[in-house]
């Protein structure tokens, strides 16, 4: 008899994959809409515009296949969405399409052998696509589940070959006013910027995100690139990348330019390190009803990921946090 090991971060509940058709990006104009979801948070009963499927379906990764919830709902998430340079609000889902995706070339360059730049859909062609199912934790407390598409970041990292001496990889998205109207707010500092040690780069838990419930991914959620480290809050993965660049410096984030005290580099998920305005003991799912679960040691990959942090934290203390 063969029995299947539950994940270290699996509840009680089993996670599900909502059926779809699979098309081309480039030969289809729109995919099928999703079913209706009203959860915790008041959503509509739709979903945001709908994008090209995948064709064929990819395939689901044995290892990521349990969440240890069910799939947040399509018609959930993607009228859900945190992405500044639309808005500050979570409904900015109609602005978000504003944006030309296709093409989208990403430059890769700093301390490798070559710089180069490389077009997203050629990546989806040399380094291959999967699905996984993974947990979203936000800063704001709140979370989700999400069968994203796409590959492992450290592929990218093995076709840039970057020098020994590069100890972290800095991610920059676009810079366009015209479209994103939150990009002309002089307080902020954009263009948005994140940041790896080359390490946390290199997990396998790491993915770079083209797609999500089997289809290309919608402009909301990122595309048509997106970073996904589901251990880290949700602000770490970082949308619409143009720019991946190797360096031996610490890069300075975003959210860390702006408000150091409250969102720092490592925003690594630790339920017992609140933020300074809230508590991160409990996180709420956006489907759960409005009750709250308890939150886990790095969203409950702490296997995978514990590791990479070891012997830190005397020298760190919650920094490695926030």
């Amino acid at each position: 008899m063969i029995y299947q090991r539950r994940p270290s971060w699996a509840l009680k509940e089993s996670a599900s994959t909502p059926e779809a058709l699979y098309m081309n990006r480039r030969s289809v104009l729109a995919g099928l809409g999703v079913g209706a979801g009203v959860g915790a948070f008041g959503f509509p009963a739709q979903a945001a515009t709908p994008e090209a499927s995948f064709s064929p379906k990819p395939a689901l990764n044995p290892a990521f296949s349990d969440a240890g919830r069910p799939v947040t709902d399509e018609g959930i998430t993607s009228l859900y969405n945190n992405y500044y340079e639309f808005g500050s609000s979570k409904r900015i889902s109609r602005e978000a399409q504003k944006l030309n995706t296709d093409p989208w070339v990403v430059s890769i360059d700093g301390m490798v052998d070559t710089p180069f730049q490389m077009d997203v859909d050629d990546m989806i062609q040399k380094f291959g696509v999967e699905e996984r199912i993974y947990r979203h934790r936000c800063v704001e407390a709140w979370s989700m589940v999400v069968p994203w598409i796409g590959f492992p970041l450290r592929k990218l990292l093995d076709h840039a070959k970057p020098l020994s001496s590069a100890k972290y990889v800095r991610f920059e998205t676009f810079m366009n006013p015209k479209v994103a109207s939150e990009q002309r707010a002089h307080w902020y500092p954009w263009p948005y910027v994140e940041g790896l040690t080359i390490n946390e780069a290199a997990n396998d838990l790491a993915f770079m995100v083209v797609g999500a419930y089997g289809k290309f991914l919608h402009k909301q959620f990122g595309a048509p690139m997106r970073l996904h480290l589901p251990w880290k809050y949700g602000f770490k993965s970082i949308k619409a990348t143009v720019r991946i660049t190797f360096t031996d410096e610490r890069p300075v984030s975003f959210w860390e330019e702006l408000l150091s005290k409250e969102y720092g580099f490592w925003a690594n998920v630790n339920p017992k390190v609140d933020h300074p305005r809230w508590t991160q003991a409990t996180e709420k799912p956006l489907d759960a009803g409005g009750d709250r679960v308890p939150t886990q040691l790095f969203n409950g990959y702490a296997d995978q990921v514990a590791g990479l942090y070891k012997g830190m934290e005397a020298q760190l203390g919650d920094r490695l946090w926030r």
